[in-house]
């Protein structure tokens, strides 16, 4: 492969698209494993919409809502002074959106799976909700947490269709690896196309590696 350039985007796009998802996916996570608020199962499937959802469909509503006729890709662009769409953010964002349930789901199944014996000790000693939260449910269901955010940095690593649909497949620019990779099997570049497939094949298997140690070792 001679330019490396979807392979350094893509890796820059997921991570910060897992910072995103798994801060906001953790705590989504903690809400619906903890909380008993009217909507609570309306927001876990609007949640996990994206694992459904055909990616092309979330690119569609991605593009829709956030495209420069949108509210908010007008603010955007007033504010920053460019379009929101076939921009590196946006790929950011559709790989954000696609990560996330992974990190809701698998964060959510960890927090529930602590023995409440743990929190209500730590209660009757005097602990705040929020300190309950960070000093004793967060690091004990620390492993399934961070399986899950390493279940989203795969998913936002191999995103096409929503990344495609709203941040466009611009080499040098929004072009991410598995993009590149499409390009180059409809150009017949079959070396590019398998580099880049050996390298998103591998780094799948390092994750999911990683998630099934993460699974079997116990707090």
């Amino acid at each position: 492969m001679d330019d490396w350039y979807p392979f350094w985007l893509s890796l820059r796009v997921a991570t910060i698209a897992t910072l995103v998802a798994g801060t906001l996916g953790i705590s989504l996570a903690y809400l619906l494993a903890k909380g008993r608020f009217r909507g609570r199962g309306l927001l876990e499937a609007i949640v996990t919409l994206p694992i459904v959802l055909p990616p092309t469909v979330l690119g569609y509503y991605l593009l829709t809502n956030l495209g420069v006729n949108s509210p908010v890709g007008r603010a955007w662009e007033s504010v920053f002074g460019e379009p929101l769409v076939f921009t590196v953010t946006a790929a950011i964002l559709a790989a954000a959106i696609s990560a996330l349930p992974f990190c809701v789901r698998t964060g959510r199944a960890a927090i529930e799976a602590v023995d409440p014996r743990l929190e209500a000790a730590a209660r009757v000693a005097g602990l705040s909700e929020w300190r309950v939260a960070m000093r004793v449910t967060i690091p004990v269901a620390r492993r399934g947490l961070a399986a899950g955010v390493a279940l989203g940095f795969a998913r936002a690593l191999g995103d096409f269709g929503a990344t495609v649909m709203v941040a466009g497949n611009i080499p040098g620019r929004t072009q991410t690896l598995p993009i590149a990779v499409y390009d180059a099997v409809q150009a017949n570049d079959q070396t590019t196309a398998r580099t880049g497939a050996l390298l998103l094949g591998g780094i799948a298997v390092v994750v999911l590696l990683g998630v099934n140690r993460f699974s079997r070792v116990k707090p």
